[in-house]
């Protein structure tokens, strides 16, 4: 699997439960961008429209040699997910309040573009400092031992 691009704010707002891969349904053109590495994650989130789970807000830049034929940069994607995957995040996300967000775009070993797809929740204020603090210490703590053992 090489990974194209990912998601670094999803992990910051939001703590993820589980994770689920997925096909997406693109363009020639998109493909093409996304071979280039030409995407991005960040504010793009995924929902349930008429039974079908699509991504929203995810932005693939213009492939310059498509011309006229490109591709609107932040189209609506639809997701390739089996039927019992599509009902049981369904019913995740309506019962509990949780959301699906990519947090990471890949190629698999037969080449086909697959996003990882979080079922998250999302973190409060407190809980991101919480985070921020202890990674600072950790990083103090192994700075101060790195230093000792020398």
């Amino acid at each position: 699997m090489k990974i194209v691009a990912t998601n670094k704010t999803a992990y910051h707002n939001y703590e993820v439960l589980e994770s689920y891969e997925a096909g997406i349904s693109l363009v020639g053109s998109e493909v093409k961008a996304i071979r280039e590495g030409r995407i991005s994650l960040k504010e793009s989130y995924a929902e349930v429209r008429d039974g079908d789970i699509v991504l929203v807000k995810c932005h693939i830049s213009p492939y310059e040699a498509a011309n006229i034929f490109n591709h609107d940069p932040l189209r609506v994607r639809r997701l390739l997910l089996h039927k019992r995957e599509i009902r049981r995040l369904t019913g995740k996300i309506r019962e509990r309040g949780l959301t699906l967000v990519p947090t990471k775009v890949m190629f698999n070993d037969r080449g086909k573009i697959k996003i990882e797809l979080g079922l998250a929740r999302g973190k409060r204020k407190y809980e991101k400092r919480d985070v921020l603090k202890k990674r600072d210490t950790d990083r103090e703590i192994r700075a101060e031992i790195k230093k000792r053992l020398r």
